[in-house]
């Protein structure tokens, strides 16, 4: 029997790298989240972490204003904007995963508002990107949220903005 060329892999990093990073991929205090902390911290808001207690457990907390803010990257939690696209490596697994990811981000949701909590999504592409807002103009969104009275409130990037140049 011939030597049989191997078939082509799809990742450019052997499963032992590809492991390693993904482990480094973080939940909390990433860059976007710590942008949007550092900020409204600035403005003199104070809040709680990833509290426990609430549906989801929220990045940030804000009781007196009974509000919450939700920090999703567009790739984990599957926003519809360019920065998501689904992996052609494993794909059903991958599938599988960031809609699960929706489905227990629609509940938490739903749990949020039947508590009487004020939501704010924050998308990474609001912070990351082609298509970003500065971010004082992203801290000013998150800021007239807080200080004012809709019951929920998504902060994406400018993709029309862009769309329209081309």
């Amino acid at each position: 029997m011939a030597d049989q060329p191997s078939p082509p892999r799809t990742d450019v990093h052997s499963p032992e790298r590809r492991s390693f990073n993904m482990s480094r991929i973080r939940g909390r205090d990433t860059k976007p989240e710590m942008l949007i902390r550092r900020g409204l911290h600035a403005r003199g808001f104070r809040f709680r972490l990833h509290d426990p207690r609430l549906p989801g457990r929220p990045d940030m907390v804000l009781p007196a204003r009974q509000s919450v803010i939700l920090i999703h990257g567009c790739f984990w939690h599957g926003h519809d904007c360019p920065m998501f696209r689904l992996p052609a490596t494993r794909e059903e697994f991958w599938r599988s995963k960031i809609e699960a990811n929706r489905a227990r981000d629609v509940l938490a949701n739903e749990a949020l508002a039947a508590a009487g909590w004020r939501r704010l999504t924050v998308w990474e592409c609001a912070l990351r990107g082609r298509a970003r807002l500065a971010a004082e103009d992203a801290l000013d969104v998150c800021e007239r949220f807080l200080r004012g009275s809709d019951e929920a409130r998504e902060v994406r990037g400018q993709w029309e903005r862009l769309e329209s140049r081309l």
